[in-house]
């Protein structure tokens, strides 16, 4: 790997930290501000910010497994951490699309499993309803792993479409 290549995949990594940092800072506002039933109406029947502790993974499943689940699902994203790192070494400098949203699920992890690690549970405060629909209570760090998720579905399809594009091109 040159220096340049380097140099971007470490402007990545930093990225990586920021959203990290604003995780961070923002489950610990919500601590401090939220977790005594203070709610804050931002958009009243659609954004709350509500205070919650998550013991278990998306969206509360496994949450009944006591320290043996903190443990599990800890050692499971640490793994995944250490995966998502070495996918992010491994890809090219030029696949940006595929950087970033390693880079943001680099950053959701580290967030969702320094919580689980340092209290036992994830912090979570962002609450969106709409009408009776409520969408479970999340945080920046689950924010940053569904749009890396979604960053690595779209390549996905894009590299698929150029693909076909290109066969249908050569069939030609």
């Amino acid at each position: 790997m040159n220096k340049k290549d380097l140099f971007w995949k470490l402007g990545y990594l930093v990225i990586t930290g920021g959203v990290f940092m604003i995780d961070q800072t923002t489950k610990a506002w919500a601590v401090r501000r939220l977790r005594f039933g203070d709610d804050i109406n931002v958009i009243p029947g659609f954004l709350n910010f509500a205070y919650a502790q998550n013991t278990g993974v998306a969206f509360s499943m496994l949450d009944d497994h006591g320290d043996a689940g903190r443990w599990g699902l800890s050692a499971v994203a640490v793994i995944a951490g250490i995966l998502v790192l070495y996918f992010f070494w491994k890809t090219p400098r030029s696949d940006d699309r595929i950087l970033g949203a390693l880079a943001l699920l680099l950053a959701g992890i580290i967030g969702n499993v320094t919580d689980r690690l340092r209290l036992g549970f994830v912090v979570d405060f962002i609450d969106v309803q709409f009408g009776s629909w409520h969408y479970p209570t999340f945080n920046v760090a689950d924010m940053a792993i569904i749009m890396g998720a979604g960053l690595l579905i779209l390549d996905m399809f894009m590299t698929k479409k150029k693909q076909q594009e290109e066969r249908e091109k050569h069939d030609q």
